[in-house]
């Protein structure tokens, strides 16, 4: 018996790795061919709950699809209510897996669990050669998961095979809608407890097919499995940004609203699975006993009753979503008014998108990182603002309250790159495929070219300082030409912006950044043959002119900076 125990255990920790490295090794091959699709599919709600559905079923993980979904949201890529759309379709999209499981556990005569071993050897032989290892790894997972349920099943009949097993569930059962209630506990802690709902489909099935449970309890378990995954969703975001917060919270709501209709007219709802599952050619599962039916009339319940819980998940899901796509912008402002902003000042400082200790897998989690790179970009850019200020205050205290901002800035721009290193190297931790290797490489160069735009804005400051310290004043003209300088960067920064966040399929060129810099270096050396000039004619101090092309050559030099993030950007595409 404690052996069978361990070898149950065994069969679940099997399940969840292949599951996980299925999930995985499906997201490495789709990487920017995911990240593509999803950028073109969301102009109008059908599309975006296809693009749900199309994405899930592709990577099998609706926590990947989420993922996605709240980089696309904080990007200003995809509005909430759009974002709230695929999510409808991811829901849509995990029933596939439950169909894949009903697959696993087949008829008398096979299953996919008969093919998983001999898979092993071919999935050992594609990650042997570096050109297949994603599709490999694949493989493996599939395989896993499948020998994984197979043995669960197994096992579990043996364990659960007796008279006091059986008598105790009916117990269970039998006390109406609180036994409904108290299946649909037991549904959301196994969700909970093995951080999987796909886990908890898995044991649905073994438990309904042996006959352990009746069909409507099992419907209860999948009902509270909904409910369980979104509260998972839900702790991840505790400690994440707003749009991480209300895009959880919309996922709840979709199963919430779902779960309450379904057992509002749990009856009406099961006798609809049960015609749908008729019209497929299965035997309808309702109001059917194993113990009051024959041995052939029991075999083919056991073999059908797997598809009539897939089929019961995905009517739910599509049942709750057809109702559900007409009330978008009344979820968008309810999870709008349940999550709040918390004002701009509050998070100006903050990561948004990488952190909490969610890495997520490979290419996927380079999502993030290129939203907080931008991201990076627009403090970069703001902190222009306070260089104009040091450079045209008119007294000692108004330049000091600049200055104090931009060696503000210098330290936060420090402190970003530090942490987007530091997510950077944990997410090469993880297998990435070529092209996610070299994105890596081209966000380490974009990052360290902003922190180095930083430390211009504290040099500018220590520059204009100097000019105060030695009694020196700018003249009008001078701080025009400056001024002019602050605007031809700011330019360059908004091409650099652009560049950044334009998904890399969509970006045919740079010609914005090479205009905004040519525009800077001939600006520059027209400044410097005027300044040679006035020079020339003591059209004012030597040092204060010193002091003013210091500046002039800051500025260019951070034009340099720029066009190296444009290039970098550019050099990733062409890969």
């Amino acid at each position: 018996m404690f052996l069978q125990i361990l070898t149950l255990l065994g069969s679940l920790g099997m399940f969840l790795y292949g599951m996980s490295l299925m999930s995985g090794g499906l997201q490495k091959m789709a990487g920017n061919r995911m990240r593509t699709f999803m950028a073109k599919m969301t102009s109008n709600t059908f599309k975006c709950i296809l693009t749900g559905v199309a994405v899930t079923a592709m990577v099998q993980s609706s926590t990947a699809t989420t993922l996605m979904i709240v980089s696309f949201v904080n990007a200003g890529l995809l509005a909430l209510g759009s974002a709230i759309a695929v999510i409808m379709g991811a829901n849509i999209g995990t029933t596939v897996t439950a169909w894949i499981f009903a697959l696993s556990f087949g008829g008398s005569s096979w299953s996919l669990g008969m093919i998983a071993i001999p898979l092993m050897f071919f999935a050992f032989v594609c990650m042997s050669v570096k050109k297949y290892k994603n599709f490999g790894e694949f493989l493996m997972g599939f395989a896993l998961l499948f020998l994984g349920i197979t043995t669960l099943k197994e096992t579990s009949t043996v364990l659960l095979d007796n008279e006091g097993v059986r008598t105790f569930l009916s117990s269970l059962s039998g006390h109406g809608f609180w036994s409904i209630l108290l299946f649909m506990l037991a549904g959301a802690v196994i969700t909970l407890m093995l951080q999987s709902s796909a886990t908890a489909t898995a044991i649905t099935m073994v438990l309904v097919a042996q006959g352990y449970i009746p069909f409507s309890m099992a419907t209860a378990m999948v009902l509270g499995s909904n409910l369980g995954t979104t509260v998972t969703s839900n702790i991840a975001a505790a400690v994440a940004n707003v749009s991480a917060k209300r895009t959880a919270r919309a996922h709840f709501l979709f199963n919430l609203f779902g779960v309450i209709l379904a057992l509002i007219l749990f009856k009406p709802f099961l006798a609809l699975v049960g015609i749908t599952v008729e019209a497929f050619g299965f035997p309808n599962p309702v109001n059917v006993s194993f113990t009051e039916v024959d041995a052939a009339t029991r075999a083919s319940l056991e073999a059908s009753l797997p598809y009539s819980v897939a089929m019961l998940h995905t009517v739910f899901n599509l049942i709750t979503t057809l109702i559900l796509v007409w009330f978008i912008p009344q979820l968008v402002k309810m999870v709008t008014w349940m999550v709040p902003n918390k004002g701009e000042e509050k998070e100006t400082y903050r990561l948004k998108y990488i952190g909490a200790g969610n890495i997520g897998t490979g290419d996927l989690a380079l999502n993030s990182a290129k939203l907080e790179v931008v991201e990076f970009g627009k403090l970069c850019r703001r902190d222009l603002a306070y260089i104009r200020a040091a450079i045209n205050a008119t007294s000692q205290e108004e330049f000091e309250k600049a200055d104090e901002k931009l060696i503000h800035y210098e330290e936060v721009t420090d402190n970003v790159e530090r942490e987007i290193a530091a997510y950077l190297s944990d997410v090469t931790k993880h297998e990435l495929s070529r092209e996610g290797q070299a994105r890596v490489r081209e966000f380490y160069r974009i990052i360290g070219e902003m922190e180095s735009l930083g430390d211009s804005g504290e040099t500018i400051g220590k520059i204009v300082g100097r000019v105060w310290a030695h009694g020196g004043k700018f003249t009008d003209d001078m701080r025009n030409k400056l001024n002019h300088m602050a605007d031809l960067v700011d330019a360059a920064y908004e091409a650099m912006h652009h560049n950044l966040a334009t998904p890399l399929v969509e970006l045919r060129d740079i010609t914005n950044s090479d205009q905004a810099e040519e525009a800077i270096n001939n600006y520059r050396d027209r400044l410097r043959e005027e300044h040679l000039s006035n020079i020339e004619k003591a059209s004012y101090p030597y040092e204060t002119g010193s002091f003013f092309m210091d500046l002039v050559n800051c500025f260019e030099k951070m034009g340099d900076f720029i066009i190296n993030i444009s290039q970098s950007v550019i050099g990733a595409r062409r890969l």
